[in-house]
């Protein structure tokens, strides 16, 4: 048993690495097999295998190829916008500068324009006797030679030997263009300019030295608001009466004030215009009662004077004409048509060098209205002369074409201007522009130019020239 036991181990043992080394070749075999099969890249069966995915999706290498392209444009297009946005960094850098350096060379263009205005002005003014200033910006003793503004006093000014035209126009006095090309068709020059200013602009000292230069007395219509803000609202609550009162804007007048009196020239001032109205945010009231702006009845009189008091204080009303100009009576609300309600707006006569009045021939028309001068401003000018006994300037006026009633208007104004009772109206101011506006809500274009027809100007040309109106004007050029 023993010996059968051991020669069996013996064989078993011997077949058994026999086996193992045959299976070691048989998995070798096996495996080079499966790599030259799966592998290589002849192998048909992997060829077969590709044929057959891409049977099943024969987009698979478009998509693959699509991707790479994506990519590639993705990558091209990321690039092309850098170098796009670096591009136009470049360009706003040089438009800015661009601007920067047009803006100046129109500033030097100006100075030069102002130097040879000023050299004419002093030739013409030697030996006549004729006050004269110095501009701003030149300084005593510094080598340089300015060129003197001819302008009268204020005592002169202030009482004229005749009467003022002048004229609202889009730009004056900063251009003159409409404002010249309507003087040459009228065939005299203006000798007002008559513009608006803003309480968030500062002393705008071209515009005096500009008017100056061309003989023309200036009339600033100074408004307690931005001078971007339109006429739809009488709502700016930064610049109510008692804030000005209060004292809040007491920096900003008394440097206007010093501004005013650095240029030497004298100007009037029509501040916070037409205050007996409901339009403006210096308004009180809006005839129900009601306050505008948060303002308080007997507010403006005290914001009047107290900007007036600053002015007094820098020496500036020695240069100022200070004018009182409130709206035509016709079309107010009630309450601010009863006895006494002008008056109570009136600063005094130590805070008021002229009174004014802004009125206008303008639709809708009344069935009353006969389109007439005293229909116009009788009403008005009657109070007027029941508060005060000072010079009446008509600061802002106008006629609109709309229903041909135009040439008519201005034939009475002239007429009424001949008249003695008329002698303390020193002059007027046309609004010689058109402009489309919404009154007692229709929306309208008025054409209030002198020149909007040609029977209109013929009849503006004929008042303008009749001895008796007491016009005394330069020639056109």
């Amino acid at each position: 048993m023993s010996e059968f036991t051991s020669n069996w181990w013996a064989q078993s043992k011997s077949r058994s690495q026999i086996t193992t080394a045959a299976f070691l070749v048989l998995a070798l075999v096996l495996g080079g097999l499966s790599y030259f099969i799966w592998a290589s890249p002849t192998s048909p069966v992997r060829g077969a295998v590709n044929a057959a995915v891409a049977a099943v999706n024969p987009l698979a290498g478009e998509n693959t190829t699509l991707k790479k392209s994506l990519t590639s444009a993705t990558k091209m297009i990321s690039t092309q916008q850098g170098k796009i946005t670096a591009l136009q960094k470049k360009v706003l850098t040089s438009q800015a500068s661009t601007a920067k350096q047009l803006a100046e060379a129109q500033q030097r263009a100006v100075a030069a324009e102002n130097a040879l205005a000023q050299a004419k002005a002093q030739l013409s003014a030697a030996g006549s006797g004729t006050k004269t200033h110095t501009a701003s910006g030149s300084k005593p003793g510094s080598g340089s030679v300015a060129a003197p503004i001819t302008a009268p006093s204020k005592a002169q000014l202030l009482q004229p030997a005749s009467r003022y035209f002048g004229m609202y126009t889009d730009q004056a006095p900063f251009n003159w263009a409409t404002f010249d090309a309507t003087s040459a068709k009228i065939g005299v020059q203006p000798n007002v300019v008559g513009y608006f200013s803003g309480w968030d602009e500062t002393f705008r000292a071209n515009a005096v030295t500009r008017a100056w230069q061309a003989g023309r007395l200036p009339l600033m219509t100074w408004e307690s608001r931005p001078i971007s803000a339109g006429n739809d609202t009488n709502v700016a609550p930064d610049y109510s009466l008692p804030k000005i009162i209060d004292g809040s804007f007491d920096a900003y007048l008394h440097q206007y004030a010093k501004d005013i009196v650095a240029t030497g020239l004298p100007l009037a001032i029509r501040l916070d215009h037409e205050m007996n109205g409901v339009w403006y945010p210096w308004s009180e009231t809006d005839g129900q009662g009601k306050s505008i702006n948060g303002n308080s009845a007997g507010e403006y009189v005290k914001m009047w004077q107290h900007v007036h008091d600053i002015f007094q204080a820098e020496g500036a009303n020695n240069l100022v004409m200070w004018v009182w100009s409130p709206n035509i009576v016709n079309n107010l609300p009630a309450a601010h048509k009863v006895d006494g309600y002008l008056q109570s707006l009136y600063p005094g006569d130590a805070y008021v060098d002229w009174v004014g009045l802004s009125g206008y021939l303008r639709p809708p028309y009344k069935p009353d209205n006969d389109f007439s001068f005293d229909y116009t401003f009788k009403p008005s000018l009657d109070e007027l002369r029941s508060i005060t006994a000072k010079p009446i300037l008509l600061s802002e006026i106008g006629a609109s074409e709309t229903d041909g009633h135009k040439v008519a208007w201005i034939n009475s104004f002239f007429q009424a201007m001949g008249k003695p009772e008329n002698d303390d109206i020193i002059g007027f101011s046309w609004f010689n522009l058109a402009v489309t506006s919404y009154v007692e809500g229709v929306r309208a274009t008025n054409d209030w130019r002198i020149d909007s027809r040609a029977d209109t100007l013929s009849a503006f040309i004929t008042g303008l020239t009749k001895p008796e109106d007491n016009f005394t004007l330069t020639p056109a050029k």
